[in-house]
């Protein structure tokens, strides 16, 4: 049975970056607080707290005046780096250069009073972090079913969580046109002109990894895809394995593995999300070798 570790999977550059300003802090001082999980992926958490890592809440940040505190790559509002410097406390902000680009952009257009809308997960860390650059008012959306939230009379433009589809983005993008242009036709506001602007603000690394990823599915009898089960890139990711391969698995670690997946099977791949270390998919294609 051959095993094949998937190349263009695991960490994107944005969590590498994120990762190596951890360890570096950790290499000096021993000690570093992590506002919420660093990255989506508890094996990686795992070793990062062996070297002094220790994850917090929002709740927990005023307790935190001992070390330094990690904004991870997802960012964060606005009023957390205010509350951060009334109490004095020293932030490292890893935040990933991409999603830094999306907040600055979508605070352009709120400050032209545009309506913001962004195609997302409401309770994601990285949306959390979008909506807090429009003082909680932009609109999360994540599917065509819930446009009907927009206000279709307002100039408005349209975002993304980074880690998104670029398929259902297109998709609300054409529905929200429509549904415009329906409401100018019917009369039911006055004769203005409305803008309306789409930002496909997906990560190319993100979605560049659409194609490679079918045709690796495709080329293997069974693909395990490892991935955290928090992370919104690595259901995406494994969504698109699973129409390419049917005998798709997505598992945290080797330990969730079952022999039965492989028994008369010639090839195996593996891949992952981009919060998911290269060092794991090896463990795991090491675990399914000894089967």
């Amino acid at each position: 049975m051959k095993v094949t570790v998937d190349q263009n999977s695991g960490f994107c550059w944005g969590v590498v970056r994120t990762v190596e300003i951890a360890e570096e802090e950790l290499e000096k001082t021993g000690r570093l607080y992590s506002l919420g999980d660093i990255i989506h992926n508890p094996v990686e958490i795992e070793r990062l707290s062996h070297k002094g890592l220790v994850t917090i809440t929002h709740d927990q940040l005023e307790q935190a005046r001992d070390a330094k505190v990690l904004i991870r790559a997802h960012g964060e509002p606005p009023e957390t780096f205010l509350l951060a410097k009334r109490l004095g406390i020293e932030l490292i902000d890893a935040t990933c250069p991409v999603v830094t680009k999306v907040q600055e952009r979508i605070r352009l257009f709120y400050e032209k009073d545009f309506q913001i809308v962004v195609f997302g997960k409401k309770d994601h860390a990285e949306t959390i972090g979008l909506v807090g650059q429009t003082n909680g008012q932009a609109i999360v959306i994540k599917s065509v079913a819930e446009i009907d939230v927009i206000d279709f009379r307002k100039n408005t433009v349209l975002f993304s969580q980074t880690t998104m589809d670029k398929v259902t983005f297109y998709a609300i993008r054409d529905a929200i046109k429509a549904k415009m242009q329906a409401v100018f036709e019917v009369g039911t506001f006055e004769e203005v002109a409305i803008d309306f602007h789409a930002k496909d603000t997906i990560c190319g690394q993100v979605s560049g990894r659409d194609k490679k990823l079918r045709e690796f599915a495709k080329s293997n009898d069974v693909l395990v895809f490892v991935s955290g089960k928090k992370s919104s890139n690595g259901k995406v990711l494994h969504a698109i394995a699973a129409v390419e391969n049917p005998r798709s698995y997505c598992i945290e670690d080797e330990r969730e593995l079952k022999k039965e997946w492989f028994e008369g099977v010639n090839s195996v791949g593996i891949s992952g999300a981009t919060s998911t270390p290269q060092w794991l998919m090896e463990r795991v294609a090491s675990a399914i070798e000894k089967f």
